[in-house]
């Protein structure tokens, strides 16, 4: 219980970050000008589990095939890799714009199909595979699944409060800072186990 436990804080820390000014934050945002923000709410709630259900089934698997020691190191290149995507940002295209507020149907399910396409192979699910190799998977989808519904109700209530003005460079740095770090020690742990 208590790896379960730990896989859940880990897990919802880092998605919660890496959620922050992810492409999928906007699209809350911009669903939630359409729909009342509890259609928006479990929309992403349902496309999150399901795409982070089997980001945890891909990461266990590799967890159990792999060697620890080199587990750690390429998960420590990995979130090397998220800072640098971080800091680099994501926005929606005047496209993408477009389709979410004029999604037409049932709100639950507009919005769960385009959060479910954006997932795929987003920060937040390669995040998701990476952690898995690591920590409980039960922990971990749990975890990550709250912290990046969290995150995107947190962008939805401060959107609207703030007319959608967000502090987005101190955000992205912050985000990048802390996927730089959960690197390091990854590194650290992995080098350490490989000598």
């Amino acid at each position: 219980m208590a790896e379960a436990w730990a896989a859940f804080l880990v897990s919802f820390g880092v998605i919660f970050v890496a959620e922050l000014g992810d492409k999928s934050q906007l699209m809350a945002m911009t669903f939630a000008t359409r729909y009342k923000v509890w259609h928006v709410l479990v929309g992403i709630t349902v496309a999150t589990t399901i795409v982070h259900l089997g980001s945890v089934a891909i990461g266990a698997g590799l967890g159990e095939a792999l060697p620890t020691g080199w587990i750690n190191v390429v998960a420590a290149v990995a979130f090397f890799g998220f800072a640098a995507w971080t800091l680099r940002g994501d926005s929606l295209s005047e496209e993408e714009e477009q389709k979410a507020k004029r999604a037409t149907g049932s709100a639950i399910i507009a919005v769960g199909a385009a959060f479910f396409l954006a997932e795929l192979g987003d920060k937040t699910m390669l995040a998701t595979v990476t952690l898995a190799t690591q920590y409980d998977w039960f922990g971990v989808w749990i975890g990550s699944t709250i912290g990046m519904v969290a995150a995107d109700a947190l962008a939805i209530v401060v959107g609207r409060m703030l007319s959608q003005r967000l502090p987005d460079r101190v955000v992205k740095i912050g985000a990048a800072t802390l996927f730089a770090l959960f690197g390091v020690v990854l590194m650290m742990e992995g080098v350490l186990e490989l000598t």
